[in-house]
């Protein structure tokens, strides 16, 4: 599914790890987290940066094979009241990667998508994401652009296909395979719909908007936490009609 320009999503990185930076800022280290309740704050910022560094080493690299998180050396992350620079350093560091060896360049990733640029995207959408863990942890405000939130829920759509088709030790979502079920995800900003079918070989996505079995709708920001568990499917920002029980189980299935 088409995403983002390059440019967009290599600023929205960098944006998006300030925007964490400033959301623990001044917060406990030891802090809980709500939405992620077996990590600290510092856990989840760490998670994060971690991400970063390794992702930007790994393509600075120029890998010809798989490259494992784990194989990957770097520093360890400084104190908590360093996290927010350090986070911008990463996503800095993880954006002149790309840009040295050149987004479509082939590189180490953990999905068949094997492009340098595909770094950029993920984890962008995956500081969005904890952004919010990071928020509802401190009730700092939280938002998101709506073009970056449709961009998100495309593209974690999108993985959800490719693990719905293949066995992976981490993002198994064969769970999803069915027999003509649909899900429609429809965003009121921007105006975007995704129609989910979960076939028997694994789910297809297209974007289109048509009838069917459990419609959700509300903000592309809104939508985005709801596909991801950040919120609950009965928030009050969320509008679902049809099968409540089908959302809820590709709730459960989802979360990354």
């Amino acid at each position: 599914m088409k995403s983002l320009s390059h440019d967009r999503l290599a600023g929205a990185l960098v944006s998006e790890a300030d925007r964490f930076g400033t959301a623990i800022a001044g917060a406990a280290p030891d802090a809980h987290v709500p939405t992620c309740p077996e990590w600290t704050l510092r856990d989840l910022a760490c998670h994060v940066g971690v991400a970063y560094h390794k992702s930007a080493a790994i393509i600075a690299s120029r890998p010809t094979g798989y490259v494992p998180f784990e194989a990957v050396t770097i520093d360890g992350p400084p104190a908590f009241d360093a996290l927010g620079g350090w986070l911008r350093d990463g996503a800095e560091r993880l954006v002149a990667a790309v840009a040295e060896v050149g987004p479509e360049t082939p590189t180490s990733t953990w999905t068949p998508d094997r492009r340098a640029g595909f770094w950029t995207r993920r984890l962008t959408h995956k500081t969005v994401v904890h952004r919010a863990d990071a928020a509802f942890a401190t009730g700092t405000p939280y938002d998101v652009d709506a073009d970056l939130a449709a961009d998100g829920i495309s593209e974690s759509l999108g993985l959800v296909a490719v693990f719905s088709r293949q066995q992976h030790p981490a993002l198994d979502r064969t769970a999803l395979r069915g027999t003509g079920e649909t899900l429609l995800f429809h965003a009121t900003e921007p105006e975007v719909s995704w129609l989910v079918r979960r076939m028997p070989p694994g789910v297809e996505v297209s974007r289109e908007t048509a009838e069917a079995d459990v419609v959700v709708e509300g903000r592309a920001a809104d939508l985005l936490l709801a596909l991801t568990g950040r919120v609950t499917a009965d928030d009050p920002r969320l509008t679902v009609s049809g099968d409540a029980a089908l959302f809820q189980h590709w709730r459960e299935h989802t979360r990354f």
